[in-house]
């Protein structure tokens, strides 16, 4: 077991070392850790506005939804490194060639993930609150209990996503009356008074009732995903229809009909149609949404429905990422194409899955009863969404899952995002329709964008 365990370390610095170097790589706690005590000192200016207890439920809300987001990408790894760097198979599949089993191996993985980015993110977040708490007038008790209940929010939030993931594998009727079920739950326990989230209840009152009650939730969940294995399904054979020609006929409008129906196939066949749409797109926005009703009594309701515009583009521009999480430039190399070419229907493949958000904010616009501000709502979104698209792009080509990790480019990425984006949203705070003026950002995107064609043509062999 620990033999395993070490080399499924290994495996995992490995993997990212590997991508964008060793330095870079071993920077980005430094800069999680960089990021929080700079944030911390803060807390003092934002308090008016949020109070502390509102501020920790939104942390540990984030802590959830990253541990739900690395469950999900977990357990997609293998497809990852098969369709960027060849025939390359992790360690999660050597029961296929070593007398190990499924469950042995899969109870390794859980461990190494959770003690992987408890140290990657976790514990470097922490310790940037510890080190400005005295500074902003807080307990030096209080990191000590954050370090605990951000972790098991962590870990709440991992062994969900392998829970749901395996019953999954199981049934998607099953996970459907489960994800009914858990809503329920949820609910009920809202309209009682009751809080189920256990990490956050355990910060605002320490009990040893309730810290043996939220660590049960993630031993309980982990059990039952190990348990709900299904050892046979990674020897299984899959056979699909043909689908390529009449789905490129469908996206014939388009200028590479062929690439995009293959950015869809690879969609559906991953799994990543569903899984990304849930775990990358409905999720982090529910979080968010919810987290920003805590600021009804600050804002008016069109203020937080513009918040929430801008910030769902901002999500929205990651659907590139999932355009390009299984593929490299390499199999198009014995192609008549460029690397610009292939990027380029990347970007037509984005514009198609616009639809999502623009869907989503209509319907958000509506139950929130803020129709009439639907259309500054939209044009902040995709404007937003797109802006956000061409600097991705420019910065990272078409390894934005790789480069993004890199702490250089994503200080860049953070700064040109940042920038217009806080402009903005003081805009719309004036006068919601102000928000139209985000149109401009489409213009300055393809101007960006078109840079990033020029940038990472020719550098298929170097950058890839």
């Amino acid at each position: 077991m620990f033999e395993l365990f070490l080399a499924m370390m290994k495996e995992e610095w490995r993997v990212h070392s590997t991508m964008f170097g060793s330095l870079s790589f071993a920077l980005y706690p430094v800069l999680i850790f960089a990021i929080a005590c700079m944030g911390s000192f803060l807390i003092p200016l934002i308090r008016p506005l949020l109070p502390f207890g509102d501020l920790a439920l939104v942390t540990h809300a984030l802590f959830l939804l990253l541990g739900l987001m690395v469950g999900a990408f977990g357990l997609l790894i293998n497809e990852v490194m098969e369709r960027r760097f060849g025939q390359a198979s992790t360690l999660a599949y050597a029961a296929r060639t070593l007398p190990l089993s499924e469950r042995v191996i899969f109870l390794n993985f859980v461990v190494k993930d959770t003690v992987y980015y408890f140290v990657l993110w976790v514990l470097p977040f922490v310790a940037g609150f510890a080190l400005a708490a005295p500074f902003a007038g807080i307990p030096l008790a209080t990191p000590a209990l954050l370090l605990l209940t951000l972790s098991l929010s962590f870990l709440t939030g991992l062994s969900m996503a392998f829970f749901l993931s395996m019953v999954y594998a199981r049934s998607k009727v099953l996970l459907a009356a489960v994800s009914v079920l858990l809503a329920g739950a949820i609910f009920t326990a809202h309209l009682g008074g009751v809080s189920l989230f256990l990490p956050l209840t355990l910060f605002r009152a320490f009990s040893p009732v309730t810290l043996a009650a939220a660590c049960a939730v993630v031993l309980i969940l982990a059990a039952l995903s190990i348990a709900l294995l299904r050892p046979e399904a990674a020897a299984r054979a899959k056979h699909h229809r043909e689908m390529l020609v009449p789905l490129a006929r469908r996206l014939s409008p388009l200028p590479y009909p062929a690439l995009a129906a293959k950015d869809c196939i690879d969609l559906l066949r991953s799994g990543s149609a569903v899984g990304q749409t849930l775990f990358s797109f409905l999720i982090p926005l529910g979080v968010i949404w919810f987290c920003l009703s805590l600021l009804d009594p600050f804002l008016p309701a069109s203020g937080i429905l513009l918040l929430f515009a801008a910030l769902t583009g901002v999500v929205a521009s990651t659907m590139y990422i999932w355009l390009t999480m299984f593929d490299s430039f390499g199999p198009y190399a014995c192609l008549p194409l460029g690397v610009a070419d292939v990027m380029k229907s990347k970007v037509c493949s984005f514009a198609v899955l616009q639809l999502l958000p623009a869907a989503f904010i209509a319907l958000v616009a509506v139950c929130a009863g803020e129709a009439a501000h639907l259309l500054p709502a939209l044009v902040l979104c995709l404007s937003v969404s797109f802006y956000g698209l061409a600097v991705t792009v420019y910065l990272t080509g078409l390894s934005p899952n790789v480069l993004l990790y890199d702490p250089r480019v994503l200080v860049l990425y953070l700064l040109a995002l940042g920038a217009p984006l806080v402009a903005l949203i003081v805009l719309s705070f004036m006068n919601p329709w102000y928000a139209t003026a985000s149109v401009v950002l489409v213009g300055v995107g393809w101007w960006v964008v078109q840079k990033g064609f020029v940038k990472w043509e020719g550098r298929e062999v170097v950058g890839y």
